[in-house]
């Protein structure tokens, strides 16, 4: 597993350019960590279901109350 992110700043920056990361921290109450613990657990099911076929899923798109939040993906390692 690897793991890329943006600080505030990059975000800002065209265009953007991931950087890998070492740590990740969620400050996050117990419903929220659930949520996102939902959301990965959807995301392994939606990577085996279509193999190949599968790239990224946002967190955002699939938990209600994340259009806020920092953004979370999970992309299929196997199309690296």
């Amino acid at each position: 597993m690897r793991i890329f992110g943006y600080t505030e700043e990059q975000r800002d920056e065209v265009p953007a350019a991931p950087r890998e990361l070492a740590e990740i921290t969620f400050v996050a109450t117990s419903e929220v960590a659930r949520k996102i613990a939902a959301f990965l657990l959807h995301a392994a099911d939606e990577m085996e279901r279509m193999g190949s076929d599968y790239s990224h899923i946002h967190l955002s798109d699939e938990q209600p109350g994340f259009d806020d939040s920092p953004h979370v993906t999970v992309f299929n390692a196997a199309n690296v």
